[in-house]
């Protein structure tokens, strides 16, 4: 006679002790410069977008790209995503789209043939210099809190800051 043992019941333990989503250490928002910083570039971005989008059809990013190719007429889109700080990948599709829209013309470098030198047609500039005073208006109203002196300071730091990006990238800022 086979004994098949007695069904049990699985013990149960007592609850873990589950810790207080308050337990433990928390940023200090109004002191953490990261998030002063990313909070401050997202709403920039987005007011940015909206209006850049609405009043010349172009987003934000399409215009950093613009601002760029006019500061740089011919550079390489490896050069735009090392100055804006974007992934190949979104500077790709934006260049396509501006370049279908007749804003930009792509060719192959004259000093390198696997490169492309990128540069704003005459529309693309048209655009731009629209866009530029907007953007120049947004600046001055955003810093229109800080005194002549302070505004300086305040873009020597910022600049200083963007230097030694490396100390938590790895990599060298542009």
């Amino acid at each position: 006679m086979s004994h098949s043992p007695p069904s049990r019941k699985p013990r149960r333990s007592a609850p873990a002790e589950i810790p207080d989503a308050d337990d433990g250490p928390t940023l200090d928002l109004n002191r953490y410069v990261p998030a002063f910083i990313t909070f401050i570039a997202n709403k920039l971005s987005n007011s940015a977008t909206a209006h850049y989008q609405r009043n010349f059809g172009v987003s934000v990013t399409e215009w950093r790209i613009m601002s760029l190719l006019a500061i740089e007429p011919g550079i390489p889109a490896s050069r735009i995503c090392s100055v804006i700080g974007f992934d190949k990948g979104p500077v790709s599709r934006n260049l396509s789209v501006l370049q279908k829209r007749g804003l930009v013309a792509i060719r192959t470098a004259p000093d390198d043939g696997r490169t492309h030198a990128i540069s704003l047609t005459a529309r693309g500039r048209a655009i731009h210099d629209k866009v530029i005073v907007a953007a120049m208006e947004r600046e001055r109203r955003l810093l229109s809190c800080l005194k002549k002196d302070e505004r300086e300071v305040l873009i020597d730091l910022l600049r200083r800051l963007h230097e030694n990006l490396g100390a938590v990238t790895g990599q060298s800022s542009t």
